[in-house]
């Protein structure tokens, strides 16, 4: 490819809407170009390394002996319905309806299309184990698109379903794809840990995200160095230092408390330690309001909170709300005397002694309250938000907190779609039984901008060799000297006649900034043509992050051709 007739068109200055060093990079290289909020196009460059990368997982999905099959992303209710899924997506699900008025939805996941296909199709024991995969757009409509690629609304994903006969065939199956993803990841020289992780919406047993360490990314890891558990934080458990208060129970007693609504406001008014208070937060889960306690030095797990209560939305309730549910201003509601709505309680409430809580009046708090005597709650789980320093619960080592990226997520589904769809297949022993099901996904895009993220200068990307969007550029450093000219032009043509992806600057701008863009975007190897050819009959090799080299033009095509048939061979190995 010629530079000047590319379309490449990278940028010099930082674009504003840009929020990490990885999306600005995409923006600055020319690899994407925003549309509308989470919808972007991906520009010739940005592309050719979307296709490379897809071309590493499917490889992978081909060697655990996956096939690839293509599902619409437009979906009917009716099978959504099926599973209860239509309605427990909520939102995140693009919904419309047709000339018809049928409704549909833009799936951001196939396990409903994949069972429809498998109860048609699959009826015997004989055709098990099976493993579909794809490679498809999805559709989420995120309420906070951000970060680039990494939180939009509409993605590039592989998806993969395996359907076995029983929960033995599924481990193997889920082992074998969580080897194919721990070699992607090292194929694409991505550093990652496989923590625990919620199952969400998704549902199923058990499931484990793969996460790329960086501190831009918008997930936080739970980990430990002893023993090496991990888990996102929405998942993860710890032990807690406990807060014992001795003495008998006391009356309750209702305390005037001007101009203290906070934790810290109220801990000073009282001069006691947040571990003393018991914080009352109303939420609205799903439109229902309900009560959320914890310790005051703690936080509410949100995601631990929406699984108990069994509700797809949960959001902190407005003030208005507030005000009407418990008689008071934000700052002071408590739990003694609610109980026209649903109260959830974090297990460390319990163990509380005279506690101190809001009073439901304004300016009032109460004190000397205890869990059992003075109120009581529907439901008593662990809902506390993990912290750093908290102690691991499988060695009691301090725990700590890494942001990272989410790229891959796998699931044991076990039964949990076949069974309420109906798909079954004829067991040896002629019985009719339910597949056992898993499901594995891997963001194409996302797993782009988390090489950007984590491999990247001052100058630009740095792109492992599988997937930088050309192999090599030839730098003419002045297109107007002949003799300059035409040995880049005689290298290209000779890469381009050995199927080297080779790009060459034939711009008339100067050197400098020639140098500028292909740093910018990455290209693994730069072969300069310049006045060093003219004295010495060299031509300059350098490798992205290496040093100048000079060598006969000969042997700077040799070590490109070599590069190119490295990387067909190691293509052909993963087949």
């Amino acid at each position: 490819m010629r530079w000047s007739s590319a379309f490449i068109p990278t940028r010099r200055d930082k674009p504003a809407e840009a929020e990490t060093r990885g999306h600005e990079l995409m923006l600055r290289a020319g690899m994407i170009k925003q549309l509308s909020s989470g919808i972007y196009s991906y520009l010739p460059p940005g592309y050719r390394v979307i296709r490379k990368l897809e071309e590493v997982v499917r490889q992978e999905m081909v060697r655990v002996g996956a096939q690839e099959l293509f599902m619409p992303a437009m979906q009917p209710r009716e099978i959504w319905d099926e599973t209860g899924r239509w309605d427990k997506y909520g939102s995140n699900m693009v919904k419309f309806r047709d000339r018809n008025n049928r409704a549909y939805g833009l799936a951001p996941t196939h396990e409903e299309a994949v069972t429809d296909i498998v109860r048609a199709l699959v009826l015997s024991y004989r055709q098990l184990p099976l493993s579909l995969f794809q490679i498809q757009t999805k559709f989420r409509d995120e309420a906070r698109p951000r970060f680039g690629v990494i939180r939009a609304r509409e993605f590039s994903m592989k998806d993969a379903y395996s359907f076995d006969i029983d929960e033995q065939g599924l481990d193997r199956s889920f082992q074998a794809m969580f080897d194919a993803y721990v070699r992607i990841l090292q194929r694409l020289r991505l550093p990652s840990i496989a923590v625990e992780a919620d199952s969400g919406a998704i549902g199923g047993t058990g499931s484990v995200e793969f996460m790329i360490p960086t501190g831009t990314g918008e997930d936080q890891i739970i980990y430990c160095d002893g023993c090496g558990y991990a888990a996102n934080i929405e998942k993860a458990v710890s032990r807690y230092e406990p807060y014992y208060f001795d003495g008998d129970m006391l009356s309750t007693e209702i305390v005037p408390t001007p101009h203290a609504s906070t934790i810290d406001e109220v801990s000073a008014f009282f001069d006691v330690p947040a571990q003393r208070f018991i914080k009352t937060l109303i939420y609205y889960a799903d439109n229902t309001p309900i009560a959320a306690l914890i310790r005051g030095d703690h936080e509410v797990n949100e995601v631990k909170l929406a699984n108990a209560v069994g509700c797809q939305e949960l959001v902190l309730a407005d003030a208005r709300t507030i005000e009407e549910i418990t008689h008071a201003r934000v700052g002071f509601a408590g739990p003694v005397g609610i109980d026209r709505i649903p109260i959830y309680c974090d297990d460390a409430v319990p163990l509380m002694r005279n506690a101190l809580t809001g009073a439901n009046q304004d300016d009032a708090h109460m004190i000397n309250v205890n869990y059992g005597r003075d109120f009581v709650a529907d439901q008593v789980l662990d809902m506390r938000r993990t912290a750093a320093g908290d102690h691991c619960t499988r060695c009691d080592g301090p725990l700590r907190v890494q942001r990272g990226i989410e790229v891959g997520h796998v699931f044991k589904l076990g039964t949990v779609y076949s069974e309420p769809m109906h798909a079954t297949f004829a067991a040896e022993d002629g019985s009719e039984r339910p597949f056992v099901m898993g499901c594995y996904g891997i963001g194409i895009s996302r797993l782009v901008a988390a090489v950007i993220e984590t491999s990247n200068d001052e100058n630009g990307i740095i792109w492992p060799l599988e997937i930088a969007p050309y192999l090599a550029v030839i730098i003419p450093t002045n297109v107007d000297t002949p003799q300059i000219r035409d040995v880049a032009e005689k290298m290209y043509a000779e890469l381009c006649e050995e199927g080297c992806e080779v790009l060459i600057d034939d711009r008339a701008v100067s050197a400098g900034t020639k140098f500028k863009d292909n740093d910018l975007i990455g290209i693994p190897v730069t072969i300069t043509v310049g006045k060093n050819y003219l004295s010495s009959g060299l031509v300059e090799y350098r490798l992205r992050t290496g040093a100048l080299a000079a060598i006969p033009e000969e042997t700077a095509v040799s070590r490109v051709c070599d590069l190119s048939e490295m990387l067909r061979n190691q293509s052909e190995r993963y087949i």
